[in-house]
């Protein structure tokens, strides 16, 4: 298995872990319209994927601001490490302090975070809707 950085020809293989995903656990809530320009948000500035066997098994994305963001591993994959390797791979990259927010719904995700040292700094809503239709509570972290 192998992390590398994103590139354009990995749209397909990008595009259809995250339909596993969304199958699998409602994230994004809602399939987007434009999955790949949902992977590529405004501010993106590089992006990673777990590769192995020419599947993508996993993804994460960094902002201008430091924000990691779309970081999703596939459910054959889990538990093998990759979240974790994939964050690392960030922060090598990365120059001062990381952040990131997590839906409430995402439990498995928040003990991730906290079991790996980040630390909650707030929680807020935000302004799309959660699987029950309200506006999603969101946890800010940033990095340990």
């Amino acid at each position: 298995m192998n992390i590398r950085r994103r590139t354009p020809e990995d749209e397909a293989a990008c595009v259809a872990a995250l339909a596993e995903v969304q199958r699998a656990d409602r994230y994004p809530v809602d399939w987007p319209d434009d999955p790949w320009g949902w992977l590529a948000p405004a501010g993106l500035t590089s992006a990673w994927i777990a590769v192995e066997a020419g599947r993508v098994l996993g993804h994460v994305g960094l902002t201008r601001d430091g924000e990691i963001v779309r970081l999703f591993v596939t459910p054959p994959a889990r538990g093998r490490g990759l979240a974790a390797r994939l964050l690392d791979a960030v922060r090598a990259a990365a120059r001062g302090p990381l952040k990131l927010e997590v839906s409430s719904e995402g439990e498995a995700a928040i003990a991730f975070y906290e079991r790996s040292g980040w630390r909650r700094v707030g929680s807020s809503r935000a302004h799309w809707v959660n699987a029950a239709g309200e506006p999603a509570l969101v946890h800010h972290y940033v990095t340990p």
